[in-house]
């Protein structure tokens, strides 16, 4: 079985109605992205932060997986397939995908404010319970924080995501600007005889030198013309 990796960006989400914060002149929800999503921002005011993400939190169960989400779910009746996604949402886990990489972070897990990737200090938060407060604690005895990689914070998953990368027969890139490092570079371990395809309506800067086919269109209806396109034939 042939094996495609996806790798997806805030426009992906944006067709289920979760705002971008690259669309709004460096604002997200109305917070300045320092204040609400660096570990100094977090140092600085850590209620501010908590409470940032658990309106983020309780945002998700009103928003749906859209056709986008759906179709890349789809897409395993017929090949290998791992998302690697730069969303911290559960929307490629709710439309059926089985193999996700979360690049930076999951918004439905909260972790150790001293060992943040630590596995044993990583716990799963549920729709009763999705409110992370001042004075709750990790296994560890430190504050607990949302399990978000924040701007200047390494990126755990890079290296996992990077090996998938290398492994793809077909690459797809749907609804990111390809400017946020290190996630920007996985095109640099993709084959240069995989076929990218990258699925945005807008101008994307590309500067892999990887040769790629552009379907300037949304998430949805252009996931419904390459899963046409790479179903025709199977």
């Amino acid at each position: 079985m042939k094996k495609i990796v996806v790798l997806t960006g805030a426009g992906m989400s944006a067709e289920s109605g979760i705002s971008t914060f690259r669309d709004s002149g460096g604002l997200w929800e109305q917070h300045r992205v320092e204040d609400v999503a660096t570990i100094e921002g977090y140092i600085r005011n850590p209620k501010l932060v908590l409470d940032f993400y658990n309106e983020r939190r309780r945002q998700l169960p009103l928003v749906k997986p859209c056709r986008g989400h759906e179709l890349v779910a789809a897409l395993e009746q017929y090949y290998d397939v791992t998302v690697v996604t730069q969303n911290v949402d559960d929307l490629h886990e709710r439309a059926g995908s089985t193999k996700v990489i979360h690049l930076h972070g999951e918004l439905m897990k909260a972790t150790s404010t001293r060992s943040p990737n630590n596995p044993t200090q990583i716990q799963t938060l549920t729709q009763e319970h999705m409110d992370i407060h001042i004075g709750d604690k990790a296994a560890d005895g430190s504050q607990l924080r949302p399990f978000i990689v924040w701007f200047g914070e390494a990126v755990p998953k890079i290296e996992e995501a990077a090996e998938e990368s290398m492994k793809a027969d077909i690459y797809i890139v749907i609804g990111t600007s390809l400017n946020v490092y290190p996630a920007a570079g996985l095109l640099q371990y993709v084959a240069p005889e995989t076929p990218v395809y990258l699925i945005d309506p807008k101008d994307v800067p590309w500067t892999s030198g990887h040769r790629y086919t552009h379907i300037k269109k949304g998430a949805s209806a252009g996931m419904e013309e390459l899963l046409e396109l790479l179903t025709k034939d199977l």
